[in-house]
């Protein structure tokens, strides 16, 4: 187990989850959004606005590609990552993939927070925002649902279940 992958939604606790998980592994955390910036000098949002879906997605492959190399590292993808071209097949060859799957719920809870700086949300009323998460769970549920382990997204003991997780295989 050299290198563990963190998929699910948006606020699910993938950087949360994974900065303490890699700290308790001894392993170096990478979130693949924050990698993808460094590497292009742009925020997603800019790369999305300027570029369009197709060209950040092709930088996206490229980036999961470069993850591939990496050892001894907890990856947080972004939450679309699993969902493009086999991505998913790929990184449960390349790696130990885990789901995190807080509760609807908790998800509206967390992204009501900072929906403000999430374009996708920004302008829609909480009704609106629950709905929305639901039709694009709905649509990303094959996906995540192929990961090797899913894990309640807890952001305060999200690490040790999947330590535990990980340990009982």
């Amino acid at each position: 187990m050299t290198r563990i992958f963190l998929i699910g939604y948006m606020c699910a606790g993938k950087t949360t989850i994974g900065t303490e998980l890699a700290q308790k592994l001894g392993y170096r955390f990478i979130d693949l959004d924050q990698y993808i910036e460094q590497q292009e000098g742009k925020t997603i949002s800019a790369l999305f606005a300027e570029k369009g879906e197709a060209y950040f997605r092709g930088l996206e492959r490229k980036a999961l590609a470069d993850m591939f190399l990496q050892k001894k590292v907890v990856i947080a993808t972004g939450g679309g990552t699993p969902c493009q071209a086999d991505n998913m097949a790929l990184m449960n060859q390349n790696g130990t993939t885990v789901f995190l799957n807080p509760s609807l719920d908790e998800l509206v809870a967390r992204l009501e927070i900072g929906k403000h700086t999430r374009p996708l949300l920004k302008d829609k009323t909480n009704a609106e925002m629950r709905h929305f998460i639901e039709e694009m769970m709905a649509q990303r549920l094959p996906y995540y649902s192929q990961a090797q382990y899913t894990c309640s997204g807890d952001l305060l003991t999200g690490a040790q279940e999947i330590i535990q997780l990980l340990q009982n295989v």
